[in-house]
């Protein structure tokens, strides 16, 4: 199969994620990419509104790539966080750590945005989405069983949508699915297609 994105042969993608979410996102596009993960201190400014925290995660983790990229290079980074009134809610650190986060989350709605960071040695661009999820009144038993037989700790907010959580759990959602995976598909498509 021919893929339609034809023109990026010219680029060579380079994700800069661990995420086999957005590994088997990305690939769903059919873009070949090679994976190299970026290690930097997530910290955020104390006085950094909840909307701007994914933009800032993902341009910081782009920046350093600042010295790596050759021309027929596109880098792609993204980060994504969950807000609950006002609060980011980030990876959880421990179980009982989760265990707060999916109790907080449980009957009401939250909002999860992803940013997506494009990078050459030319110029840089940053593509936001937004969605609102809304959960079911979830019982204890139910948020232990899914820290426990699932992967929490490597997901913003403690759940992934396209686990057991999101399948008993979500009532409602106004946004893209693939947004709350972590990868917003239909931006990156879009943007790819400007890139190559």
């Amino acid at each position: 199969m021919e893929p339609f994105l034809n023109s990026l042969k010219s680029k060579k993608i380079i994700l800069a994620s661990n995420s086999p979410r957005r590994q088997e996102l990305l690939k769903g596009l059919e873009v070949e990419f090679e994976i190299r993960p970026t290690s930097v201190e997530e910290k955020i400014p104390v006085d950094m509104k909840p909307e701007f925290v994914a933009a800032y995660l993902s341009k910081l983790k782009a920046e350093s790539f600042l010295d790596e990229l050759n021309e027929n290079e596109l880098l792609i980074t993204s980060d994504t966080v969950v807000i609950l009134d006002k609060h980011v809610l980030g990876k959880p650190n421990t179980e009982e750590e989760a265990f707060d986060m999916l109790k907080s989350l449980s009957g009401t709605s939250h909002i999860v945005m992803t940013a997506v960071t494009f990078r050459d040695h030319k110029r840089q661009i940053t593509v936001e989405d937004e969605t609102q999820v809304t959960f079911r009144f979830l019982e204890e038993e139910e948020i232990w069983h899914y820290i426990k037989n699932y992967s929490p700790m490597d997901k913003a907010g403690a759940y992934g949508i396209q686990e057991w959580i999101g399948y008993i759990g979500v009532t409602k959602m106004e946004g893209s699915y693939f947004n709350v995976m972590g990868f917003p598909l239909h931006l990156v498509y879009e943007q790819l297609k400007k890139w190559s």
